[in-house]
């Protein structure tokens, strides 16, 4: 079973890896998610969903297939700014990072969009939280953007989002992936 970690907060953003984490946990896909925090403390969502992080920051499970971070009301607290070195090392290791919303400002506060195309909520609102980034000439004002093992999204592309992560994770061939998104987008199935 290869494990996706999600990264939860106090207030982080549930859905908008309801999708994402739905598919994934799927007995079929070969795919487990779990999730990760800064400690074991629970978690309480924007939605209210009260959770147990099964990893912290210092027990990170060696050898999963990628690190999902979903938006929410605390991505500029210093104390969530600790899962930067785990970001580093997604990176250094060539392991899949995929953020949405207000993560993808995170993403941007410590660099990690600058050589790589991206989107976000806007480019005003990345250039507001994050006054460091230098990613501009990468922006691409699209729902989700997906680039070298770096998955990108705005606040309202929930679902967008979670096709750009089953592409990369190559759970679905590209027929049963718009199949998919067909289903939820518009709510239908068309052949």
């Amino acid at each position: 079973m290869k494990k996706v970690l999600l990264f939860v907060t106090d207030g982080f953003a549930d859905w908008e890896a309801s999708y994402v984490t739905a598919e994934l946990n799927k007995s079929w896909t070969d795919y487990q998610v779990q999730t990760v925090a800064i400690d074991k403390d629970p978690k309480v969502s924007m939605g209210g969903l009260t959770v147990l992080p099964d990893y912290s920051m210092d027990d990170v499970p060696q050898g999963f297939s990628m690190l999902i971070l979903p938006g929410g009301t605390t991505w500029r607290e210093e104390k969530n700014q600790q899962v930067k070195k785990l970001v580093e090392d997604c990176f250094r290791k060539n392991i899949p990072v995929a953020a949405i919303c207000d993560a993808t400002t995170f993403l941007g506060i410590h660099g990690f969009l600058d050589h790589h195309k991206h989107t976000g909520n806007s480019l005003p609102y990345l250039k507001e939280g994050a006054p460091h980034y230098r990613g501009e000439d990468h922006y691409i004002d699209e729902q989700s953007v997906r680039d070298n093992g770096l998955i990108t999204a705005n606040g309202t592309a929930a679902l967008e989002f979670t096709r750009n992560v089953l592409r990369e994770l190559q759970v679905y061939d590209e027929k049963e992936l718009q199949e998919w998104y067909a289903l939820f987008k518009k709510g239908s199935v068309h052949s």
